[in-house]
């Protein structure tokens, strides 16, 4: 099976599917390693530090001058996904959860967002196990970012919020047993850096091109019929005819 690096490689609408539906598998390289591993490792200065930089050791939004200690910082991100997950309505389709768990994976892959390379292992592990996060269908605000929904998306990542897996709805705790694995504690910047971002958006959007495509290649289709049915000249489909 062709592997897919995510991070290093061009993400198309159609591998991004391939992804989700594990028609594709998915890999990091030791060039996007090195590059998250020095990204955290920047971040994780910054909170140590006495400057104050916002979302690392700041609060946020209008709490932006309030500092914040290195203890509390792992409190801070969690307790933003936390504040965030507020979604309602039903669950939107698994596959749409995945395609945000794949594009979120492709951005945070990139080395800008000072997440740690074991938060991005846990998020491929997710995806490689089908345990897979329940995204409420409303939520997100569609402006400054899908909040709501990517802080659904994560919550099982510190143990919370509930998941599919096989073919059940479970809280994220009881499947985390299941596999005889730990919740994972955020470092700085981490809450932040997970429900920045539009994947909920985009994962619908990846879903509308495939379905243009489809729609496309079946109107090609009918069309061929629809002349041959009526013994049509196909002349006027050629290039030289064209005016």
């Amino acid at each position: 099976m062709e592997i897919f690096h995510y991070g290093q490689d061009h993400l198309t609408c159609s591998i991004a599917l391939k992804l989700a539906r594990k028609e594709q598998k998915g890999d990091f390289n030791s060039q996007t390693r090195s590059k998250v591993l020095a990204s955290a490792e920047a971040v994780a200065e910054i909170a140590k530090g006495e400057t104050a930089v916002y979302g690392i050791n700041t609060g946020f939004g209008p709490l932006c001058t309030s500092k914040i200690s290195e203890k509390d910082t792992q409190t801070l991100q969690e307790n933003l996904l936390k504040s965030h997950a507020v979604g309602l309505g039903e669950p939107v389709a698994t596959e749409i959860s995945r395609l945000m768990l794949v594009l979120k994976l492709q951005a945070l892959a990139q080395g800008y967002s000072g997440i740690r390379f074991e938060t991005l292992e846990r998020i491929a592990w997710m995806l490689e196990q089908d345990v897979i996060p329940v995204v409420p269908i409303q939520g997100s605000v569609g402006a400054s970012g899908d909040l709501a929904p990517l802080s659904h998306l994560f919550l099982p990542l510190i143990g919370l919020g509930k998941v599919h897996f096989e073919g059940k709805i479970l809280p994220t705790a009881e499947v985390l047993k299941h596999f005889s694995k730990e919740p994972i504690s955020l470092g700085p910047k981490e809450g932040l850096a997970l429900i920045n971002g539009t994947q909920f958006m985009a994962a619908y959007g990846v879903k509308i091109v495939d379905r243009l495509h489809n729609i496309l290649v079946h109107a090609d289709i009918t069309g061929a019929m629809m002349l041959e049915g009526l013994m049509g000249s196909i002349k006027h489909f050629h290039l030289n005819c064209i005016s």
